[in-house]
């Protein structure tokens, strides 16, 4: 598994760590995109991944060539879902929890974290995993193959705790497509704490101050 491991960006707490988020950056981005936000958090004892999506061909856009964690084919992102992509995907985030294990961190002590695309795979994994982690963080994103989630979810993840965030502007995942993610979370079980922000597809100060409260909330940092 650990020979599947992405390449990522870390950034080392001064303690020796104790937990770990992993945080997919979303498409045509790479793991720099959020070194900014994780180096702002200053969490202490806390091992941020910033992993980088492989590139591959976006059908949407004109199959061009980028980082992407999976195909998109149309702008309607519940259509035409390239599954095979996502579980591609889900695959190698796995491979990442794997090598936190194998240096001290359980999957209690992991919070996966992304932002578009890249929230969309951590929704994804996290529900499907089969040991409990420490939390999702979903923002800007929405809930991929939802029909089939209430089958694969498990039963250690179904009730994680689910920091999800958007946009009230946002015009690339409108507002109602998150807000249908989020209920389908709640019915599922979900413990979903929900902010909305007057923000377009993006992130804000107040949204990443939250973020931090949250994250110490559920390490108990």
């Amino acid at each position: 598994m650990r020979d599947r491991a992405l390449p990522a960006l870390e950034i080392e707490p001064p303690a020796p760590a104790d937990a770990s988020v992993i945080w997919l950056h979303g498409l045509g981005a790479n793991g720099y995109d959020f070194q900014p936000v994780a180096q702002a958090l200053s969490l202490s004892a806390v091992r941020f991944v910033l992993p980088h999506a492989p590139e591959r061909a976006v059908t949407l856009n004109g199959g061009y060539v980028m980082p992407a964690w999976y195909d998109i084919t149309d702008p309607d992102l519940r259509l035409g879902e390239d599954a095979v992509g996502i579980r591609t995907s889900q695959g190698q985030v796995e491979a990442l929890i794997e090598r936190e294990n194998e240096r001290g961190i359980p999957d209690a002590r992991i919070v996966l974290a992304g932002f578009s695309q890249g929230g969309a795979v951590a929704l994804h994994t996290g529900l499907r995993h089969p040991t409990r982690l420490g939390g999702i963080l979903a923002l800007s994103t929405y809930l991929p193959l939802a029909a089939t989630v209430a089958a694969e979810a498990s039963p250690a993840n179904c009730h994680i705790p689910v920091f999800m965030a958007h946009g009230s502007f946002d015009t690339i995942i409108p507002l109602p497509h998150a807000l249908a993610s989020r209920n389908q979370l709640v019915a599922l079980g979900c413990a979903l704490a929900w902010h909305e922000y007057p923000m377009a597809h993006t992130v804000t100060a107040q949204e990443i101050a939250d973020i931090g409260h949250w994250l110490k909330y559920r390490l108990a940092l």
